[in-house]
Order: C-alpha cells, then structure tokens, then sequence
C-alpha cells in the first residue's frame, strides 16, 4: 500500500465512521473501485486508533463524569443522571458484543458482498430517513431507560452487515426512541468508544498472530490522519444535525446504493 492510498483511506475512515453512511462499506468498495490491494490488518489497527483517540478526545470531559458516576452507583449506591447514562452505554454495548463473538469469520466475509451492501445502504438509509420524520425528537439521551438502550445496542449488533452504518442505525434506533437528533448522535458516539476499542483489540490479537511487515511512517500518517478527520467531522456533525437533519445523508445513501447496483450488476 503506496502513501496515497494510506492517507487517502485514513481520511475516509475518520469521515464515515462517525457519520450515518457506513464507514465499512467505503473502505470496501474503494478499494474495489479503484484497484488498490487490500489495506491489511496493520492499516485497520492503525484508523481504529485514530478514531478511538478522536472520540476519547471529543469526549474527554463525559467520559471523566460518566466514569466517575458510574463507579459511585456501583460502590456508594448514589444514582445521578450520569450513572444511569453510563449503565445504559453498557447495556447497549452488550448485543454487538455478544453478536460480534459469536459470529465466524465465513459468515462475516459472505456479508462483503456488493450487492448486500448496495441493498444495506438504500434500506437503512430510508429506515433513517422515516426514523428522522416521525419520532417525536423530544428527549435528551441521559432519558434513556435501560430496555431503550437494549434496543439500541440489539440495533447496533445489525451494524456488522457493512452498509447498515453503526453510527446511522443507533441514531434511527435513538430518534425512533425518541430522542432528539443531536441526543441521538451523542449517545452513537459515546456507544462507539467501547465498541472501537474493542475492535481494535480483536484487530490488534489477529495481527500480533499474523504479524505484518510494518510501514511505520504510513501507519503512523494514516493514525494522524483518521484522527483529526474523525475530530472534526464529530465536531461539525454535532453542531449542525439539528439545523440541517439527517435528509442529506439519506439522500446521499440511497444515491450510492443506486451507483453500486449499477456498478456491480
């Protein structure tokens, strides 16, 4: 893998992942698009870090309090808002991690199919769209209750069919909840700091059995690169949704499932 293409992934990586259009689907089909041999596993540990260290950053002063409650709740009984909104990212990170397990590595690959991911984006895309339209956007996400973040996190386990998007299906799952757009969002987010990281130690185990020649300047770039893309399209996301609502990513998922239908028909 040439510099380009390292900085040029890195980038998309750091955009999509955060956004409701299928980070996994791009990294796909790009590649696939334009020729270039598969990134490999050093790549993936390298974007999985810099978007980690993105949303830790983002977050920093939510995941001191959230922490700092949470342990409270545990070991002095005290229940804040805090502490409930902490338990409910648990919860919801359990489903895709249990899904995530129990899944094998055949029937993860047969799920890489264009076509599926064409079919996953226009769907998914539309499910946000109508998500968007009629919930009731009424509710801040530290008013989840714990069935509603199961929810969730069940609806976040459907994210390993690439296409499907992490972050666009927790905030369907949010807005149809309830929640407002930017709620939704947050409460995406803060769910995507365990589920990233442990990704990336899943992707780190496999590369530590099948070691990998390492280009330390290019995974180092690549790093650097998904960070600060990821940074700030967190960032800018959060600051717009509620004036600009999610109708343009809808528009934009079902115009890529339509180019790839016609792509790879």
């Amino acid at each position: 893998m040439d510099f380009l293409q390292a900085v040029v992934l890195a980038l998309l990586q750091g955009i999509t992942e955060f956004l409701p259009i299928s980070s996994s689907a791009h990294l796909i089909l790009l590649p696939k698009l334009l020729g270039w041999p598969d990134q490999g596993l050093s790549f993936d540990v390298a974007v999985h870090v810099g978007t980690l260290v993105a949303v830790c950053l983002y977050f920093k002063s939510d995941i001191r309090h959230l922490t700092s409650a949470w342990y409270f709740s545990v070991f002095k009984g005290s229940q804040t808002q805090e502490s409930k909104l902490a338990w409910a990212v648990i919860v919801a990170t359990l489903p895709a991690v249990i899904f995530g397990f129990l899944a094998n590595e055949w029937f993860i690959e047969q799920l890489r199919d264009p076509l599926l991911i064409a079919a996953m984006t226009i769907g998914f895309g539309l499910l946000l769209w109508w998500a968007d339209r009629s919930g009731s956007r009424v509710n801040e996400e530290y008013a989840l209750t714990l069935a509603q973040a199961l929810l969730i996190g069940c609806a976040q386990a459907i994210a390993l069919i690439p296409g499907t998007s992490r972050s666009g299906v927790t905030i369907t799952a949010g807005l149809a909840l309830g929640l407002t757009r930017k709620a939704a969002a947050r409460f995406s987010f803060l769910l995507s700091i365990p589920i990233i990281l442990a990704a990336g130690i899943v992707k780190l185990l496999d590369l530590i059995r099948q070691p990998e020649q390492a280009w330390w300047l290019v995974l180092g770039s690549a790093t650097l690169v998904s960070a600060v893309a990821a940074y700030l399209c967190i960032h800018y996301f959060l600051a717009l949704v509620e004036r600009i609502g999610l109708t343009p990513f809808v528009i934009y998922r079902v115009l890529l499932g339509l180019f790839l239908f016609y792509v790879f028909m």
